[in-house]
């Protein structure tokens, strides 16, 4: 059994250079299926979820190869399967992006209901609405199965702001006869990202990152390349971890943009916050205040951010409320943390944190990717020893983890048996 090992205490200072965004890559790797022809994928991130998602692919028929350790060949001109393997696709919750892409592709889809971090009810009602207002018939009984004689564009208004609806309606209506239009739709850079990727590959796709997405269907799309953003949780992970433990770091290969509400929290709770061209600096002062924080979607703060806020926010002065509104059930790690002695209530989709002088090193475990990230910020921040167990959510969306803390100052390791 693997664990990470940290010892607590240690300033973080130095320099580091974000990967490729997970979200990101787990869209545009299976909107490569749409392409006919070879593309080549840059900045792709060695993670987990990354293996997964090729290794469906690759078990339909398409030829994929890593030219190097962040470069992807894609060519699915010989995919000929259309259902994807169910025992792969519940590793991950990205594996549902299989259905837009293959819908839009072959009139046909048969994915099963995807796995990936268990945060309560997680419907794909509003990727369905969007399959059936293209022309799709689908049918859900543990298996997603959709097929269409044809797609035709039309208009669609999403009933909640969604990300994954918003992707996949987008992948399922590239191909579709005629115009389509998308309303309420999320507006996340990963989003953009897919977009700029398949109009990289010859789309029509004009909206992507406002309210609206408005996509002329084309016959085809050619091969190309195209490189990844930069993962936007992962810097703002690197950036609380600065703040958590008084340190000095530089996060490189960023967007600053896509961090501004993390900054302004930061900001906000007394760390200092330098944006460069592609880079930001933030310097912990030793000093936490207490700050409410209300997870939103993108400009908003990003429920991916949360675990992480909480750990740093469990040692703040004062009381802190921070209130989820995207998920029902994304507290599951905060058992965790009052392992290390935190003082936190949590009421149905808000928790109130009163916090604490600090924390004690603990065993723990990560109860999903991100609760894992904000197990190891916990773990830096505290006194004496911390293991964290069920490495295999972290390595779902970080790339060696451990490293690059080592890199900054951390004493941490991860240890087999």
């Amino acid at each position: 059994m693997e664990k990470i090992v940290v010892q607590g205490g240690k300033r973080l200072q130095g320099e580091v250079s974000i990967s490729g965004a997970k979200n990101a890559a787990v869209a545009i790797i299976p909107a490569a299926i749409l392409v006919d022809g070879v593309c080549v994928i840059e900045n792709v991130p060695n993670i987990r979820d990354v293996h997964v998602i090729v290794g469906i692919m690759e078990h339909m028929g398409a030829k994929i190869e890593f030219l190097d350790k962040y470069t992807l060949r894609i060519d699915c001109s010989c995919m000929d399967k259309q259902t994807a393997p169910q025992e792969m696709v519940r590793k991950m919750r990205a594996s549902y992006y299989l259905l837009g892409a293959l819908l839009g592709r072959f009139h046909r889809a048969e994915v099963a209901m995807p796995g990936g971090c268990n945060f309560g009810s997680r419907p794909i009602d509003q990727h369905i609405k969007g399959f059936k207002a293209l022309g799709a018939k689908v049918f859900c009984e543990g298996v997603v199965k959709a097929a269409a004689d044809e797609l035709n564009g039309t208009s669609i208004y999403l009933d909640i702001v969604s990300v994954g609806a918003t992707i996949n309606v987008m992948l399922a209506a590239v191909l579709a006869k005629g115009r389509t239009t998308i309303e309420n739709v999320a507006k996340e850079p990963h989003i953009v990202d897919v977009a700029n990727f398949l109009n990289a590959m010859g789309a029509d796709i004009k909206g992507a990152g406002t309210d609206v997405i408005r996509i002329r269907g084309v016959e085809r799309l050619k091969g190309g390349t195209y490189s990844i953003i930069p993962d936007q949780i992962e810097a703002g992970t690197f950036m609380i971890a600065a703040a958590a433990t008084g340190g000095d770091i530089l996060v490189k290969n960023i967007i600053p943009k896509h961090m501004e509400s993390v900054s302004a929290k930061l900001i906000e709770i007394g760390a200092q916050v330098e944006e460069l061209d592609d880079a930001i600096r933030v310097l912990g002062t030793g000093k936490i205040k207490n700050a409410n924080v209300k997870t939103l979607p993108y400009p908003g703060f990003p429920t991916d951010m949360q675990p992480q806020m909480v750990s740093l926010l469990s040692v703040a002065s004062g009381t802190s409320i921070v209130t989820e509104s995207v998920w029902d059930s994304r507290f599951q790690y905060v058992d965790e943390l009052r392992r290390m002695g935190a003082d936190i209530r949590v009421d149905g989709k808000t928790a109130v944190i009163n916090g604490v002088e600090r924390l004690e090193g603990a065993a723990v475990s990560a109860t999903d990717l991100r609760g894992g990230a904000g197990m190891v910020i916990a773990g830096l921040m505290a006194q004496g020893t911390t293991e964290i167990y069920e490495l295999q959510h972290i390595d779902r969306g970080y790339e060696k983890m451990e490293e690059k803390f080592q890199a900054l100052g951390a004493d941490i390791r991860r240890v087999i048996g």
